[in-house]
């Protein structure tokens, strides 16, 4: 049976263009969201953050009407008339 160090071994030389961009993103984006778990479960920002909590749910400060507008390529008046 192969040991833990075999199974894991990488290539480097073999890797492609594709490979390395996915190993960048996916480091870059690992290192982000501790970053951002770090900086929202620290104390300080805890007033901040729990003062803005409701933003996702007021539409009203935004100007939004909950209405669904009209097709656009619907005009007044030309209803089907049979």
């Amino acid at each position: 049976m192969n040991s833990i160090k075999d199974y894991f071994q990488t290539d480097w030389s073999a890797m492609t263009q594709h490979d390395w961009i996915g190993l960048i993103m996916t480091i870059a984006v690992f290192i982000v969201m501790v970053g951002l778990y770090v900086y929202v479960f620290h104390p300080s920002n805890k007033e901040r953050l729990e003062s803005r909590r409701h933003i996702p749910l007021d539409d009203d400060d935004l100007g939004f009407n909950n209405q669904i507008p009209d097709h656009p390529n619907k005009s007044k008046g030309s209803e089907d008339k049979k």
